[in-house]
């Protein structure tokens, strides 16, 4: 057992998040890791936890969800308390400021403006934070976010402010149309060199058309392709495995012998 152990809380929230500031304290002043650890070399184990996190909220597993939220809420104090020791700011000001930030960005809630649906208040919400000091609409999309949730994220904030398709059905014409323009870069006269540069530009454009398209239709494009990532490999490595089990390697069968396994992977 630990030395001066700290009870669990019975089921009040503020018992609780205090016991993660008290455990955090204790380890930030005792434990010879924890001491050493600064905001910059906490930032990729924090990448890793909102990954992790994610990861187990496309499982759908419900208890491994609890348990990364608990390591990124975790990682959120421990930043507090490192700005603490220098007095730039600590877990009140955190805490207050997005509360602040929450009620002023709700005037729908905490105001009397009158809203009609969601994006009213997304609209609202991009506006308020122009007011508040923001240069531009796209200043709040970090530039260091993968390319496939930027482009959503960028889309989501032009649409925001009223830049934006008035249907799907437009939006479809433009993939089609970006699509044509992508397989055009490969019909070239013979012996005459692709413009790999431009190809990639319009390869760029086809994905975007068809990220704003999945948005029209409610299809998250993230998470569409990270199910697709699993969905591949739960059968390819089924395809190791029989291959495997039949005393083969891959590197040595034929593309129809592997399809024979591959069939059977998806009928699972």
């Amino acid at each position: 057992m630990p030395n001066n152990p700290i009870p669990a809380s019975a089921g009040n929230p503020a018992d609780a998040f205090n016991r993660l500031l008290t455990v955090l304290d204790t380890l930030r002043t005792q434990c010879p890791w924890d001491k050493k650890q600064t905001m910059e070399t906490l930032r990729h184990l924090t990448i890793e936890e909102t990954y992790e996190l994610s990861d187990a909220i496309l499982e759908g597993d419900l208890d491994e969800i609890k348990k990364e939220l608990g390591d990124v809420m975790m990682h959120l104090v421990f930043y507090s308390r490192i700005a603490s020791e220098t007095n730039d700011f600590n877990i009140v000001d955190v805490l207050n400021g997005v509360c602040d930030k929450l009620v002023n960005r709700h005037p729908h809630i905490y105001g009397d403006v009158e809203v009609q649906n969601e994006e009213d208040v997304k609209r609202n919400w991009e506006q308020i934070k122009l007011k508040e000091g923001n240069k531009s609409v796209l200043a709040g999309v970090p530039s260091s976010l993968p390319a496939l949730v930027k482009a959503s994220r960028i889309q989501e904030k032009a649409r925001g402010v009223g830049f934006d398709w008035e249907d799907k059905n437009q939006v479809w014409e433009k993939v089609e149309e970006e699509l044509q323009e992508f397989k055009a870069e490969f019909n070239v006269v013979d012996n005459t060199a692709i413009d790999v540069e431009k190809a990639e530009s319009e390869f760029g454009d086809v994905l975007f058309s068809l990220i704003n398209y999945a948005r029209f239709i409610n299809i998250n494009p993230e998470n569409a392709l990270e199910k697709t990532n699993k969905k591949f490999i739960k059968r390819f490595q089924y395809l190791e495995n029989k291959a495997k089990e039949n005393g083969k390697a891959l590197a040595d069968m034929t593309l129809a012998e592997m399809d024979i396994y591959w069939n059977e992977a998806k009928k699972l």
